[in-house]
């Protein structure tokens, strides 16, 4: 029993986690109630047809002063807020900063590259870079079952025995869990039933769910070996800690300490996380912009894998940056290989440009809303765009807008 005490206690050091705090933890805290997230590619305007463009054909240019005026145009009366920064090759090359990140009912901050929001769902371009850096680095493949690696406890359903990490990673999983949900009672139940064969929601012709990606971030320390799929946390849940409160607490902070540390540390990304930090951190609003406070979304940690995360516009930038080209996490034929088989990413469309890849995120309470859009386009360019608020009346779509936006740019 004493070495069981011993190596829980290096395990709270490490992950800086109390007794108190294992205590307090709520696997769905009452932050995530009525909120609506991205649903990606079942809610957005149909993915784009592949432009067929022949080999020898002389393929167009991207404009980027074009789009810069073309796109706030567009944004600029429609919004509270937003910024966005274009690269090429890395360095910056277009960028726009434009009114609120927090109004004068909550402080009056303007936009900087540097101003933190959550990231929603381009959080599981994170986790795809993440866990595809992972199983290179312990040689599994991306078609490898994922059941062997879940936690021993879980009753694993119908045709789990059957689910590839490409399926989490592609949302062809079968698991639907017909909302937003990916805290841990919520996978762990979807495990327990299982996925279908046949049906429009079945394994290989799956729904896009944040659940996939809320999976990964249990697989990431079990396949990294920080979290044993065996440990039961006896000696915890003799002080009355439920288990899945304490697998909940521990495989969120392992996945944050291993993305920080394979992910976001070699791109420059210092001390990431989950927590909003007061009176700094852009927060949503409705549109048009009244004299109320906007909406924190606050402690997301429940959520991470699939959301979560809180980033600025460089720092996104930094790891597109360093995925693409600086070899820091994964070589430039794994990185071609993460943006052509969609690990992480909803949109791969050929353009007349060439190949534009994309992932967004929203998240929103009652029509307050943060929302971003992460795309590498053609031509060595890299572009981020983050808005706090909804785009018009109706609430337009972003990664829509921006794509149309950019074909419209093209010389």
């Amino acid at each position: 029993m004493k070495k069981i005490i011993q190596a829980s206690e290096k395990t709270f050091s490490r992950l800086k986690i109390t007794e108190s705090e294992l205590k307090a933890h709520k696997i769905a805290p009452s932050n995530l109630l009525h909120v609506e997230s991205d649903e990606g590619l079942e809610l957005q305007v149909d993915k784009p047809k592949r432009v067929v463009v022949k080999k020898a054909e002389i393929l167009k240019k991207f404009n980027s002063t074009k789009f810069v005026e073309k796109f706030h145009e567009a944004m600029k009366d429609k919004v509270v807020g937003y910024a966005f920064q274009i690269r090429k090759n890395g360095a910056p090359h277009q960028t726009i900063i434009w009114n609120w990140s927090r109004t004068h009912a909550d402080g009056g901050k303007g936009w900087t590259l540097d101003t933190r929001m959550h990231i929603a769902s381009v959080s599981k371009m994170i986790t795809g870079i993440a866990i595809y850096n992972l199983l290179l680095d312990k040689g599994i493949s991306v078609d490898a079952l994922i059941h062997s690696y879940l936690p021993s406890y879980w009753t694993k359903g119908p045709n789990v025995s059957q689910i590839t990490f490409r399926h989490l990673l592609n949302h062809t999983s079968g698991f639907n869990t017909g909302d937003s949900k990916s805290d841990f009672s919520t996978m762990k139940s979807m495990v327990k039933n299982g996925v279908a064969l046949t049906g429009d929601v079945s394994l290989g012709k799956g729904k896009y769910a944040n659940m996939n990606f809320g999976l990964c971030r249990i697989l990431i320390p079990i396949i990294n070996g920080d979290i044993s799929k065996n440990e039961d946390y006896k000696e915890l849940t003799q002080l009355g800690i439920n288990i899945d409160v304490l697998w909940d607490a521990f495989s969120i902070a392992e996945y944050k300490d291993y993305v920080q540390k394979k992910v976001l540390t070699p791109a420059g990304v210092a001390s990431a996380g989950f927590n909003p930090r007061p009176l700094i951190d852009a927060i949503a609003y409705k549109f048009p912009a009244t004299t109320a406070k906007g909406w924190d979304s606050g402690k997301l940690g429940s959520m991470s894998g699939g959301a979560a995360w809180r980033l600025s516009i460089n720092e996104v930038l930094q790891v597109m940056h360093h995925v693409k080209r600086k070899g820091t996490i994964l070589t430039s034929t794994q990185a071609e290989y993460l943006l052509e088989n969609s690990l992480g990413l909803d949109w791969d469309v050929e353009t007349p440009a060439g190949k534009w890849y994309s992932k967004n995120g929203r998240w929103a309470n009652s029509s307050r809303t943060e929302q971003c859009v992460a795309a590498f386009l053609p031509g060595g360019y890299e572009m981020v765009i983050f808005v706090n608020s909804p785009i018009g009346s109706q609430g337009e779509d972003l990664m829509t807008k921006a794509y149309e936006t950019f074909l419209s740019s093209l010389d």
